[in-house]
């Protein structure tokens, strides 16, 4: 899509400035989020590349235009190589079977063609550096194979560095600064959610890029080490990156997170970082949970099996729910508008939060 095309995009939505005022804002802006999925929480489907015409039904009705998915290995007993190779191909599958509904995103422009088209841009994303094994070349090739986001660590340590949950807290090894080297050479996004304090600031320096930190909250409100500093926010978006803010129970130390939350949590970036560097990485899909009392058991094995592994993060209980319980479902993104309304922010304020700021990192990174 070019220059033209966008314009025109753009002078459709402000040509009837009293249909602007009764048109729903979410059908005329673009929706980024920065880290979610399309799932559905109700049903265990065979692999987690697979859809259901509810899923997909869901992600369109809740206006979203792009989403970055995450694929390949987290965490577990899986080769991290091998499994990340087999999930892009799983990905890849999905979205040739879906084509009316699916795109997949390698640009910027990419996701402006999404909306254009009425499609979901899927957007391939790693939550572990940890299948670059030994060796930072297979950076280059996951970006071959579509990969657009790479994140460096999850909360435990890795060959790169420290997460969010190991107490020494190690920055950016040698190996880790070759990666990043890597996925600059690659264009690929360096991501530093759930990242150890010392391992952001070393990547936000060390990176000729900006960086960005796409699902977390504020620690300065709730302190947790899933959440990020004010001094990694600050770095962050002076060295032109972005920051999403996700609707999890970090956010609130009760464990159960409210839309209010989310609002606070936003404004404390705002605060810290500028209106062009703060979006949303929900850490969830569109589809809501049917039965929440049914969803509880799932939940709590959920919770077990996290904790088998040594990945739960502080915060996280067998009663906490990793969602936000007022803000799920197809109309999150509409209410979570409104709310910042209420609060005062105005729409081109909104809509740079709601998928502006991430279009135009994106750009800058992916061109």
């Amino acid at each position: 899509m070019n220059r033209r095309h966008v314009l025109a995009l753009s002078a459709a939505a402000l040509a009837s400035p009293a249909a602007a005022a009764t048109a729903d804002p979410i059908g005329r802006m673009v929706v980024v989020n920065a880290l979610g999925g399309l799932i559905d929480p109700n049903h265990d489907l065979p692999a987690r590349a697979a859809v259901t015409p509810r899923i997909l039904k869901d992600a369109h009705a809740s206006g979203m235009t792009a989403v970055n998915c995450t694929l390949g290995y987290v965490a577990g007993p899986d080769e991290p190589f091998q499994q990340s190779v087999a999930e892009i191909g799983q990905y890849d599958a999905m979205l040739r079977a879906n084509p009316r509904d699916l795109l997949k995103v390698l640009t910027a422009s990419d996701i402006l063609r999404a909306k254009a088209e009425k499609k979901v841009g899927v957007i391939y994303g790693f939550q572990n550096a940890a299948m670059m094994g030994d060796d930072p070349a297979r950076v280059d090739i996951f970006a071959d194979l579509g990969v657009r986001i790479i994140q460096l660590t999850y909360n435990l340590r890795n060959q790169l560095g420290d997460g969010s949950i190991v107490p020494e807290g190690r920055g950016l090894t040698d190996f880790g600064r070759q990666v990043v080297e890597r996925l600059n050479a690659n264009r690929v996004m360096v991501d530093l959610s759930h990242s150890g304090r010392q391992i952001c600031l070393d990547a936000a320096r060390a990176s000729k890029q900006p960086i960005s930190i796409n699902h977390t909250g504020c620690r300065a409100l709730t302190d947790l080490p899933r959440n990020k500093t004010d001094e990694e926010l600050r770095l962050v978006a002076e060295r032109g990156g972005f920051v999403g803010i996700y609707f999890m129970p970090f956010l609130n130390l009760s464990g159960h997170a409210r839309a209010v939350d989310v609002v606070a949590h936003i404004e404390h970036a705002l605060n810290v970082c500028g209106e062009d560097h703060v979006g949303i990485g929900t850490d969830g899909g569109t589809t809501p949970i049917d039965d929440l009392e049914l969803y509880k058991e799932a939940l709590r094995k959920e919770h077990e099996d996290r904790k088998a592994k040594g990945i739960a993060a502080p915060g996280e209980r067998a009663d906490t729910h990793p969602f936000v319980d007022d803000l799920r479902g197809p109309d999150q993104f509409r209410k979570l508008y409104r709310l910042l309304a209420e609060r005062g922010h105005k729409p081109a304020r909104i809509e740079k939060i709601l998928g502006g700021n991430f279009v135009r990192y994106a750009r800058e990174i992916w061109g």
